[in-house]
């Protein structure tokens, strides 16, 4: 059965180099989707489609998301692709939220596997402030985030150490959960 694998975790944690990584060497059978963000294209970060505000309405009027939410002052949304991508068998593997996810289990069961990448405070710390996007306050207020409970089964990956790792331990978890 093809899995809806969606990857959710603090910002900071290297979600995006995480899907970078595996753009370049991905499992076999599997497809990293993007997402469609009311954010600029060149803001940093994930590689995503950036739409305005109005043309992301367009879109989730005329239903061609499978998945949209709101989040951080930004529209999100996952296209009607990864639908496709499914049911031809392949997983596919998403930059997902975690205030979303009881939204995504409603939708697709059994199908989903979620994934919590996770750091520890100091190395969550160090990265925001490195990457240098966000002032003291607004770490201040991503840390407070990070700090809240992590979703109920949600298989756990540790990113405090090379990203190498964390690649294998992915690996690992794909190739045993079934």
């Amino acid at each position: 059965m093809a899995r809806l694998i969606w990857l959710t975790g603090p910002s900071g944690s290297g979600k995006d180099s995480l899907l970078n990584a595996l753009r370049e060497d991905p499992p076999e059978g599997m497809v990293i989707a993007h997402r469609y963000i009311t954010r600029a294209a060149d803001a940093g970060g994930e590689n995503h489609i950036a739409l305005s505000e109005r043309e992301f309405a367009r879109r989730r009027e005329m239903g061609l998301f499978a998945l949209c939410w709101q989040a951080h002052g930004y529209s999100y949304g996952l296209g009607l692709e990864m639908e496709l991508w499914l049911g031809r068998g392949l997983n596919v593997l998403v930059n997902g939220s975690r205030l979303h996810l009881p939204q995504v289990r409603e939708r697709y069961g059994k199908q989903l596997l979620p994934l919590c990448l996770q750091v520890s405070p100091e190395v969550l710390a160090a990265r925001l402030r490195r990457r240098g996007r966000e002032s003291e306050a607004e770490i201040e207020q991503r840390m407070k985030r990070a700090a809240q409970p992590l979703p109920a089964q949600c298989e756990m990956l540790n990113n405090d150490g090379a990203l190498s790792e964390t690649l294998q331990q992915l690996r690992r978890l794909l190739e045993t959960t079934p």
